[in-house]
């Protein structure tokens, strides 16, 4: 009865629906020009660094395709070039320019035969990249068959994927192998089906996706596991998560800090802060050792429920156990630290802050420059605006206040100026 209940989950895990991709139309090909064959007469004189500046300099839609065109054309080097192509498709994208991304994408087509297959899962990446996973799935389609491989195959799912469109995505998982021979999934694969199936509501199906896979000889990984846990979590389905810890625990897959993490996030939302800690103090005892995600979030629920002592006690823990703080975790704790009026620790934290890689929020920096000249501890103010310009943080917006009148404090000034002990004098 539990196999026959399994197989008609299994059946519903591919939609019965449509062609994973419309039909297409004919596009116009031309003869690629011979290799370094110049289309723009001014693009012959200009070294290849500097034509991928004039691009990247180029606001204008039309000018930067009809210029893009002209370059890729003319050179292999400049084909080879992976950055520049995903400026383009993403600006254009960004100005709504999808004719754009298809005439840039278009013209690089006549180059298929002769290039690899990297270029050839590029090009359909980047529809993925400009969320136009139907013209990806097209791509492929009219790609020469020594390039219909597994890897392009994987960037037409994560093309569905990245656009949300998770049942063409799984009809494709099923097509395109069925159709062509030479494309045999991958865990890659099968990790991105897993995710698709992991937003929708029939989780059981995500895991009868995982005996699919183990019955087509491929053997899921951490990520897969991951995958489920963050699914069924995320769903608030804590039997389903369990089962696929039992499941890691039959195959010997070793749950790493990411599995962990997902198990303390969903306590900490269901308000299970003792269960939380101790899947983390366990962590800390046994490993995998505690990550910044998982201090933060422990941090974040101590603030919130005005908790301060333990939230500052992790994160000097942080520190001891070679974990360094993030800028979530600064975001989470200053605010906190200035509420409570503990400035003291607040300016420590910024300290910390300047002496490591990331950055606070510039305005929450500001809010600590505005505490410190309340409690009339202008000298110190100084100099976290001192560090903070040093740091490029914007001086619009980090600055010394011109004064404090009836708790109000003065930030606007006219003009430039510049700061001393005593506080800004203009320049």
């Amino acid at each position: 009865m539990a196999s026959s209940a399994a197989a008609h989950r299994l059946s519903r895990l591919f939609p019965a629906s449509a062609p994973f991709v419309r039909a297409s139309r004919p596009t116009p090909t031309r003869e690629a020009p011979a290799d370094g064959a110049e289309v723009d007469s001014n693009s012959r004189r200009k070294p290849l660094a500097m034509v991928i500046k004039d691009l990247v300099r180029q606001r204008d839609p039309d000018k930067l395709v009809s210029e893009f065109i002209a370059a890729s054309s003319a050179s292999s080097s400049f084909r080879a070039t992976d950055r520049i192509y995903e400026m383009a498709v993403s600006r254009l994208a960004a100005y709504g320019r999808r004719d754009g991304v298809t005439a840039i994408i278009d013209a690089q087509k006549p180059f298929l035969e002769t290039s690899t297959e990297g270029f050839a899962a590029r090009l359909i990446r980047l529809y993925s990249r400009a969320s136009m996973p139907s013209h990806a799935a097209e791509t492929f389609r009219g790609l020469p068959s020594r390039h219909k491989s597994t890897m392009t195959f994987n960037a037409v799912l994560t093309a569905y994927r990245g656009a949300g469109e998770f049942d063409a995505l799984a009809v494709a998982f099923k097509e395109i192998p069925a159709s062509h021979p030479s494309v045999v999934p991958s865990v890659y694969s099968y990790n991105i089906l897993l995710h698709a199936l992991c937003k929708k509501p029939d989780l059981p199906v995500a895991l009868d996706a995982v005996t699919l896979m183990e019955k087509c000889g491929v053997s899921p990984n951490i990520l897969s596991f991951n995958t489920l846990l963050n699914g069924f979590y995320n769903h608030g389905d804590i039997e389903g998560a369990e089962k696929v810890w039992e499941m890691m625990k039959e195959r010997n897959v070793a749950p790493n800090t990411k599995s962990y993490y997902a198990k303390l996030r969903s306590l900490v939302a269901e308000g299970r802060i003792g269960d939380a800690v101790a899947v983390f103090e366990r962590m800390e005892k046994d490993g995998p050792k505690p990550d910044p995600l998982s201090y933060n979030e422990l941090i974040r629920w101590y603030c919130k429920d005005g908790r301060l002592e333990e939230a500052k006690k992790l994160y000097e823990d942080m520190a001891k156990n070679e974990c360094s703080p993030n800028r979530l975790t600064y975001q989470t704790l200053v605010p906190c630290l200035l509420e409570a009026g503990e400035l003291d620790y607040a300016l420590r934290c910024c300290h910390e802050l300047f002496n490591s890689t990331y950055r606070m929020d510039c305005s929450m920096l500001q809010e600590v420059v505005i505490a410190l000249v309340t409690a009339s501890r202008v000298k110190e103010a100084t100099k976290i605006v001192q560090l903070g310009w040093e740091n490029h943080y914007p001086r619009n917006i980090l600055k010394m206040p011109l004064a404090v009148e009836d708790d109000k404090v003065i930030t606007e000034r006219n003009g430039e100026g510049s700061i001393s002990e005593e506080g800004p004098k203009n320049a």
